[in-house]
């Protein structure tokens, strides 16, 4: 592998893109609305505190010099502008070229199926790869932790283990191959989690209500998010299990937390150290702080994640209380958004 287009240039874009371009012998392109706010070089911060330098051979908004002759396209984009990006990238595809997603929980695979030619070649991740965030944009990445072991699913891939082990010498991380795209488009991870933390801060929320303070959307998170979250996790579970997957595929948040009780996962989520610097999704106002309607926390983990599983449960004849409830909140939120 040799040319890899990354999409996409928020937080995972700069991060991917810096990380893959700092490697010998990969040429690394980047397509991006904002190509004119992107230097050629990037410098990535790393969690042990060194850095690298990185050059990208083509940083644009035209998708036929980003993706022609590429061997890979990689996804780094929110739910909402995967299927744009898609439809735009489709004409210049070649039929070798592999073309896959750093988030799969928001439709990719569906979506790809649909906008793509036929027979092409498709990955998903289970969960994101890095955690990461953009210093400068255009200039200053960081990335502040990573997985340890990835999960992909692949769709149509001519020989998956082969690609797999390119996969983990390119993010020098190991990657295990899932059985079905469906264990990595239902995820438990943002799709829950967000929404679950959401409810629990603004559940009362009415327009024009304002708070003292902003808080941390994870080292100060509460036994009723953590409750909230894992009834929706319960409920995605009784879905999986009437899906054709293995039904240990994904593992429950406490299991996948290591935390035996509610409390425990608080405190589990609470101690993170990469996420603890992260604040709840808020503007300020006059008097204070008020939920972030246009964030996407609500523009995506609802329509693109939570939405998407409440669909699919009930495809299957499933009911999802607790995931309902949490929607409709969201979704009225939303609203409130628009006016």
């Amino acid at each position: 592998m040799k040319t890899i287009t990354i999409c996409g240039g928020g937080n995972l874009g700069h991060v991917v893109a810096a990380y893959l371009a700092a490697k010998d012998g990969l040429e690394v392109r980047l397509l991006t609305r904002k190509p004119a706010l992107w230097h050629s070089e990037l410098l990535l911060r790393l969690p042990d505190g060194g850095s690298q330098t990185a050059r990208l051979a083509a940083v644009t908004d035209d998708a036929r010099r980003a993706v022609s002759g590429a061997d890979m396209v990689l996804l780094c984009l929110p739910g909402y502008s995967i299927a744009p990006v898609l439809a735009t990238i489709a004409p210049h595809l070649a039929h070798t070229t592999l073309v896959g997603s750093v988030v799969s929980s928001t439709g990719f695979f569906d979506q790809a199926l649909r906008l793509l030619p036929a027979h092409s070649q498709l990955f998903g991740f289970q969960r994101v790869p890095f955690i990461a965030r953009t210093e400068v944009y255009g200039s200053i990445a960081c990335l502040l932790g990573r997985k340890q072991l990835l999960r992909v699913a692949t769709e149509g891939v001519e020989a998956p283990q082969s690609f797999a082990d390119s996969l983990a010498s390119l993010l020098d991380t190991p990657v295990e191959l899932l059985s079905s795209r469906y264990e990595a488009s239902l995820s438990n991870s943002n799709p829950l989690l967000h929404p679950a933390r959401l409810y629990s801060l603004w559940h009362d929320w009415q327009p024009g209500t304002v708070y003292p303070r902003c808080p941390m959307f994870y080292a100060e998170w509460t036994d009723e998010a953590s409750r909230i979250y894992v009834a929706m996790d319960d409920e995605l579970h009784g879905l999986i299990r009437r899906l054709p997957m293995p039904a240990d595929s994904l593992p429950s948040v406490l299991s996948y937390y290591e935390s035996d009780t509610v409390e425990a996962l608080t405190a589990k989520l609470r101690s993170i150290e990469a996420f603890r610097a992260i604040a709840a999704p808020m503007v300020e106002c006059d008097g204070g702080y008020a939920p972030d309607l246009g964030s996407r926390y609500f523009k995506e983990d609802f329509p693109y994640g939570l939405d998407l599983l409440i669909r699919q449960a009930h495809n299957c004849g499933l009911d999802v209380p607790t995931m309902q409830m949490v929607a409709r909140w969201g979704q009225k939120m939303i609203d409130y958004g628009k006016q």
